[in-house]
């Protein structure tokens, strides 16, 4: 498989950029300077010799390989988002190379006293022997998901330097904007061209996902009247005490502290209240349809609850579909995730087959016509200062994309 330090300088090369993207940019990209990255990725593509590579007015880049066999084979696809999440800066990162890896605790930055330990973090204690690229303690990585791009970047790059491993045409693309949900809004799926796409972008070594949360976002605004305090008996109304009615009549433990597995939550996400107007921002999430659009209407009728109760309209609330559980997508053609089972089988990794607790740009393509299952980029901690990939995995991840396509020749021979 490919050479382990060339791996390493590749990511090194990307993590080195920063691509952190912007909620509040109604741009695509939605900042200048996940331009530099994409640049760069479109002549390294050229450079290992793929053809068709090209770069749209909003960052979006693909590129193929052409098939080397004479039977048809289905087109299928890779996709990578390049961007960062701006939950944690993603500026100067320093990674940092453990070899080796002793299953002890890992000093991040000793100046501030930041360390990745397994007390914490306990999936470290699978990684022993092995590699590990980690942060310097004062930014996030970019694993997520620079290394699913460098993995496939690398296992193009394979398989054009090794024709004797055959494949039908292979088409990848790469994304900007995806920690800020919009990845895909742009994605031109007819020019992709691909019958089916896996995206590399999941976490632990094994993951195989098609199902995600189905996914809204509400804001909740009360409306208050603001009166001077040594006057206000009878007049005065806090909205931030409504407010806090309205938190306190939710199910407290269906929060994201309290779930897990298939279970949904309502997550609460900002609180910005004065007298006069309070305002809250809320995420719904649920893998089952009839019970996310249950929570919806939940939320729909506290707030009317509340005003009947105060005999006017004192709560308003916006609710808006973000995304939607891909799995209704999927399962009509479950062979694009019996390829990856194998792919994964034929690399002696165990598959760990899960739902998502989250989206993915695959949930949106698959309900814009290109079914896209998820697949392991082998990072862990993302968002944040303990984030880490183990080395052994992005090369794992490679031979993953390399079997699939190898396995989709061979069936259609």
């Amino acid at each position: 498989m490919i050479d382990k330090q060339h791996l390493i300088d590749r990511f090194f090369s990307y993590v080195t950029v920063d691509t952190e993207s912007d909620p509040e940019s109604d741009s695509t990209p939605s900042t200048e300077k996940q331009w530099n990255l994409a640049n760069a990725l479109v002549e390294e593509l050229k450079q290992i010799g793929l053809e068709d590579v090209t770069i749209d007015e909003n960052a979006y880049i693909m590129a193929t390989l052409p098939s080397n066999v004479d039977h048809d084979v289905p087109v299928i696809g890779f996709v990578s988002h390049f961007d960062t999440s701006p939950d944690f800066t993603g500026a100067n990162v320093k990674p940092q190379i453990v070899e080796n890896y002793d299953g002890k605790d890992i000093v991040l930055n000793a100046e501030k006293d930041i360390v990745l330990s397994p007390d914490e973090f306990d999936d470290l204690l699978l990684y022993k022997g092995q590699t590990l690229i980690t942060t310097d303690g004062t930014t996030l990585l970019g694993a997520d998901d620079k290394a699913g791009v460098a993995e496939i970047v690398s296992a193009m790059e394979y398989l054009v330097n090794h024709p004797e491993i055959k494949h039908g045409k292979i088409r990848i693309g790469f994304t900007p904007d995806e920690e800020i949900g919009r990845g895909a809004h742009k994605f031109d799926v007819e020019k992709f061209g691909a019958e089916w796409a896996y995206t590399m972008d999941g976490s632990q070594i094994g993951e195989l996902e098609y199902e995600n949360f189905n996914a809204a976002g509400a804001v909740v605004t009360v409306k208050g009247k603001i009166v001077h305090p040594g006057t206000a008996k009878g007049k005065m109304i806090n909205s931030m005490y409504i407010a806090t009615d309205y938190i306190n009549s939710l199910p407290r433990m269906e929060t994201p502290e309290h779930t897990e597995g298939r279970e949904g939550f309502f997550h609460l996400q900002s609180v910005n209240g004065e007298v006069d107007g309070t305002k809250l921002q809320y995420i719904i999430r649920d893998h089952d349809k009839d019970q996310f659009e249950a929570r919806k209407n939940m939320m729909a009728k506290l707030a009317d609850d509340i005003n009947a109760q105060h005999g006017k309209e004192l709560v308003s609330i916006e609710i808006k579909d973000q995304y939607f559980n891909m799995r209704e997508k999927i399962e009509p053609v479950m062979h694009i995730v019996d390829l990856a089972e194998e792919a994964m089988k034929k690399a002696n990794i165990k598959p760990i087959i899960k739902p998502i607790r989250g989206g993915t740009d695959g949930s949106q393509l698959s309900f814009m016509g290109l079914p896209c299952p998820n697949i392991f980029a082998g990072g862990h901690n993302f968002h944040g200062r303990y984030e880490y990939v183990p080395v052994e995995n992005m090369q794992k991840a490679i031979e993953v994309i390399v079997n699939i396509a190898q396995l989709a020749a061979e069936k259609n021979e």
